[in-house]
């Protein structure tokens, strides 16, 4: 099922506001925000963000937000971002994982904003904001997750209910989404959160995903194959955000506030512990994504405790 709309008239302000940050403004303050943070507004509520994407030519970063569906962008040069998509724009009520194109596209995961409700499970915006597409996965009890760009210029989504990655790209002067993968058999479905981060090997052949709810790493081939990635008995319960610079995997691990760093092999047959860290106990870290050399970790405010101000994402993980 294929919902196409226009951008909304907040997205469109929010881009005049914040404007397209050029490479070498970014370059030149990239050096004003090492080691601190970047401000998120949030609503009344409380606001719990969650995904992280980054554009590396324009220098932005987006923000998404659980319990509303907005998107926040930001750029090197400032410490406040703006609220780039509104509240329920286009059917989001949530928003998970997301990642950027080539084009500057930006792909969202909605969790489980589709569960029940016939809304869609996934969008694409355009760099100044307009809409491309609103799709439904073409299975049942999605909860989409996260999602990268693979070799072929696609976006690929995980879903941590059943394990299956989804494929959604425009083809042929329209927008499709299909399995792409289901490892069911292979993978099996445990109590929590399943498929989660998700990275294209160093080799470009494999796709590495995290299973946070059981902490291990699975290799799913180009080529239709699907395994589990040895680590040498590395503790990765809680994983949920990818980081991939060369062959270096930073490890997100939310509840467990730990971040963890592997080298994994240039296919993704396996990988072996460089490092792992406590995070600041004061956050629950979910993802990350890096900008010009930098990474930026998102603190969720996930926990029993009510969401409160300031909100942020941050440069240095363990403070």
């Amino acid at each position: 099922m294929l919902l196409r709309s226009t951008a909304t008239a907040v997205a469109a302000a929010a881009v005049i506001a914040l404007g397209s940050a050029s490479p070498a403004l970014a370059d030149q303050d990239d050096r004003h925000h090492r080691g601190e943070s970047f401000t998120l507004t949030g609503d009344a509520a409380g606001s719990r963000f969650e995904g992280i994407a980054a554009d590396e030519r324009r220098g932005v970063f987006y923000v998404s937000e659980t319990t509303g569906g907005e998107i926040h962008r930001g750029d090197a040069g400032t410490d406040q971002t703006v609220e780039w998509l509104a509240p329920g724009a286009d059917g989001r009520t949530t928003a998970r994982g997301m990642t950027v194109d080539k084009d500057g596209n930006l792909y969202i995961a909605g969790g489980p904003n589709g569960l029940g409700t016939g809304l869609p499970d996934v969008w694409v915006y355009s760099p100044e904001g307009e809409l491309l597409t609103a799709l439904r996965m073409p299975a049942s009890d999605v909860f989409v997750n996260d999602v990268v760009i693979g070799p072929d210029g696609a976006a690929y989504f995980t879903d941590s209910n059943d394990p299956r990655i989804y494929r959604v790209a425009l083809e042929g002067g329209e927008w499709t989404a299909t399995v792409w993968a289901d490892a069911t058999g292979t993978i099996t479905r445990q109590a929590g959160f399943n498929l989660g981060g998700i990275e294209v090997s160093p080799d470009g052949n494999a796709f590495i995903v995290a299973q946070g709810n059981v902490g291990k790493l699975w290799r799913f081939g180009m080529d239709g194959s699907i395994s589990e990635i040895p680590t040498g008995g590395v503790d990765l319960v809680n994983a949920d955000g990818l980081v991939l610079q060369g062959t270096s995997l930073t490890v997100v691990r939310n509840f467990s506030r730990v971040v963890t760093t592997l080298r994994v092999a240039a296919d993704a047959g396996s990988a072996t512990l460089v490092a792992e860290q406590p995070s600041s106990p004061t956050r629950v870290l979910t993802t990350a994504a890096e900008l010009r050399g930098e990474i930026l970790y998102v603190d969720s405010e996930f926990g029993p405790n009510p969401p409160v101000p300031p909100y942020e994402v941050v440069t240095d993980p363990f403070e």
